[in-house]
């Protein structure tokens, strides 16, 4: 059922943007772009939550300036420093309204510590209930699982004790999401974290990338990758490796998606990959499709029965296939035709040049004379 939020008309829970930090601020901003868009565009109603951020103050006025020049509605900063902030009415009521909800990068145990199980987090997870888009890059984009990374150390090969895990939001269910996947080398931590709760899938987001959650379906916005680690049949030593040691992890399923992949969190596989119309034009498409075979129906219905054109076509068809020979032996007449006039003109050709040419005699045999006709043959030989 669809509800007016801030002058934005909304169906079910919002979307969910874990972006894995560094998003671009300065080109084509995609990242960004896509959250207010999926915040309201032109009426996004945005609260940014720095908390876990140490800039202070410059980072609202960085986040501010960007969202307002993407053409966000207004923009404004609530930053809890503490669980009784977090607890306090004046910074809760800002969420009230929102239509977008973004979470900054910086500490994420700070940011764990100061929202989770407060009623600041409380009124986020509702905002999305009712519609709004929540997101969050680097610490931001962590907090938006039910578990989330608090720190850990970079490498390939997932080792014991290689994290820790904080609570989370809980928005992104049955997942645990990390950041600057690619560019810090997290692989081994998320995957330790997956070996010791193979229920939990792992989702790696790489640098200026989001994962876009809308209900059980991720999609991966950006110029990177997101990398998905599923651990649903995975055989692993994680419950007796001893401390700072190589965890076994064989039969983990690996997902790497780039832009546009669709992906299925609930069923575990992948959707869809490469670019794809946008949703109105498929609904466009699909629309005209509908039209024309609805027209179809109507002008075989109007007053001729769909037989009547299946025989005219039938009958053009043989005409066309008694056609074919006539003209072949017309063109084969033509052919015969030309060949017999260049034959005729080629004998009278002939007969005219004989006409032209002295009489013919008989050929020659070896030995004979010629003899010339006003001449004795007498006098050639000397004799009287």
């Amino acid at each position: 059922m669809s509800e007016q939020q801030g002058g934005v008309t909304t169906s079910g829970p919002g979307a969910l943007f874990a972006i894995g930090g560094a998003e671009d601020k300065l080109k084509k901003r995609l990242v960004l772009q896509e959250f207010v868009e999926a915040a309201g565009g032109p009426k996004a109603r945005i609260v940014i939550v720095p908390t876990a951020s140490a800039l202070g103050p410059d980072v609202i006025d960085v986040y501010s300036a960007l969202f307002a020049a993407l053409g966000a509605a207004s923009v404004v900063g609530v930053r809890p420093e503490n669980r009784e902030d977090a607890d306090d009415p004046a910074f809760i009521e800002p969420l009230e309204q929102a239509t977008g909800i973004f979470m900054t990068g910086g500490n994420q145990l700070k940011l764990s510590g100061v929202v989770t199980g407060t009623a600041f987090g409380r009124a986020v997870t509702a905002a999305h209930a009712r519609g709004a888009a929540v997101g969050g890059t680097s610490a931001g984009a962590s907090i938006l699982a039910e578990h989330m990374i608090a720190f850990g150390r970079s490498g390939a090969t997932p080792r014991q004790r290689m994290s820790q895990l904080a609570g989370g939001l809980g928005l992104v269910q049955g997942a645990i999401v990390d950041q600057h996947f690619a560019q810090r080398n997290r692989y081994g931590r998320l995957l330790s974290l997956v070996a010791q709760s193979p229920g939990l899938l792992g989702i790696g987001v790489d640098e200026d990338t989001a994962a876009v959650v809308r209900g059980t379906h991720l999609e991966v916005v950006g110029r990177g990758a997101v990398t998905i680690f599923d651990g649903s049949r995975i055989t692993s030593n994680a419950h007796y490796a001893s401390r700072s040691e190589a965890i076994l992890a064989s039969g983990v399923v690996l997902h790497v998606l780039p832009a546009s992949s669709t992906f299925d969190l609930k069923a575990r596989v992948l959707l869809s990959f490469g670019p794809q119309p946008p949703a109105e034009e498929i609904a466009s498409i699909e629309a005209a499709e509908a039209d024309l075979r609805k027209l179809a129906k109507e002008i075989a219905a109007e007053g001729v029965s769909p037989a009547y054109y299946a025989e005219r076509k039938r009958r053009a068809g043989r005409r066309t296939a008694k056609s074919a020979p006539a003209a072949e032996k017309t063109e084969s007449a033509k052919k015969t035709t030309v060949s017999q006039k260049a034959a005729a003109s080629k004998k009278s050709r002939s007969a005219a040049a004989a006409q032209s040419r002295p009489e013919a005699t008989e050929p020659l045999s070896a030995g004979a004379e010629l003899s010339r006709p006003d001449t004795d043959p007498r006098a050639d030989s000397g004799t009287a």
